[in-house]
């Protein structure tokens, strides 16, 4: 039997200490970091990039499906996107966690290995956080800081009619893979004896249990000295980010759908739920892949990057904001991603 440690025999200071220790630091911009009143950061000069999430058990994830070790790597990692999607480099994170008594010490490791594997292998430091007793559930709130270059960082505000609509990676994997969690965690409650069939499902679980921020687009973009003219996360879903971008750049926008990014694992899981594969990449979310228009003169650029995909076009306001299926009939697009405060 696993050993369980409670954590009151350690106190909150001592928790810090215990689950921080074997963090490393690297960045330069780190002065200061945990075991003071604050951390003491310094930028050289480049703007500061800032952000912060809120994860809460229940809503945003279901602990019924979600290891631990995924959960911390997951919540560093969706703060590091909102960065990236900034066209910032993500320096340093501070991570708050409520938690009952259901959880012991051993758990806490389990979730600081994740966040200390995203720190890793992102370069990003772990600077301060707080901890705090929660009546029921796990509620994690994380801040991500980040540096740019002074104004070449990007909005979602500053598209311009004519520009190319890009993403990144595929889109639908993660909402398949949380629809599969799903259907096996409802058998598992009628069933405590059926063992989850998850064989073949590598791919879509893992995006939604891993995901990746896309740090490697953001250094490509870099090298080829493209600034985006608009950019943002895809964490709600294509749809509804796009309309985002179109409504605070005050424009309209051309989508393609036989343009739209979708792994073959995807559209096989897809089709075995019933599911059409295009409506999952439009309105699942949690793909943490980028989305950002680009001039038309940077198109020769990234021709040779298959990991970013030109899925439509930016257009005035006043044409709307469109898709255009697969047998050439144009429909309107609706925001019908993921919503927090939906029932």
């Amino acid at each position: 039997m696993q050993e369980r440690t409670e954590i009151e025999k350690l106190g909150e200071f001592g928790l810090i200490n215990h689950l921080t220790e074997n963090f490393e630091t690297f960045n330069a911009s780190t002065i200061l970091s945990i075991g003071d009143d604050a951390a003491v950061i310094d930028h050289y000069g480049k703007q500061t990039v800032v952000t912060t999430d809120l994860l809460v058990e229940g809503v945003h994830f279901d602990l019924m499906y979600t290891p631990l070790k995924h959960l911390g790597f997951k919540s560093v990692i969706v703060n590091l996107s909102d960065i990236y999607a900034m066209n910032a480099q993500p320096t340093q994170i501070t991570m708050s966690l409520a938690f009952s008594n259901r959880f012991s010490l051993e758990a806490l490791e389990e979730f600081y290995l994740g966040v200390q594997i995203a720190c890793e292998q992102y370069g990003v430091d772990l600077i301060g956080g707080d901890t705090s007793t929660s009546q029921k559930g796990l509620v994690i709130s994380v801040t991500a800081l980040g540096e740019v270059v002074p104004d070449k960082f990007v909005k979602r505000s500053t598209a311009e009619s004519g520009d190319l609509i890009c993403v990144s990676g595929d889109l639908g994997a993660a909402f398949l893979g949380l629809t599969l969690m799903e259907r096996e965690k409802k058998i598992f409650l009628e069933n405590p004896q059926v063992q989850p069939t998850l064989e073949n499902e590598d791919y879509i679980v893992g995006r939604l249990l891993k995901p990746a921020a896309r740090k490697d687009i953001i250094d490509y973009l870099a090298t080829q000295e493209i600034v985006p003219t608009a950019m943002m996360d895809i964490s709600d879903g294509l749809s509804s980010d796009i309309l985002h971008i179109c409504k605070q750049s005050n424009l309209g926008c051309r989508i393609y759908e036989d343009k739209i990014p979708l792994n073959e694992a995807t559209k096989a899981a897809a089709f075995k739920f019933g599911l059409d594969p295009t409506v999952c990449a439009l309105n699942g979310g949690e793909d943490y892949e980028l989305l950002f228009t680009m001039k038309q003169a940077d198109y020769d650029k990234i021709t040779l990057q298959e990991d970013i995909s030109v899925i439509g076009y930016m257009c005035d306001q006043e044409e709307g904001t469109k898709i255009i299926t697969k047998g050439n009939n144009v429909f309107d697009i609706n925001a019908q991603g993921w919503n927090a405060f939906s029932k």
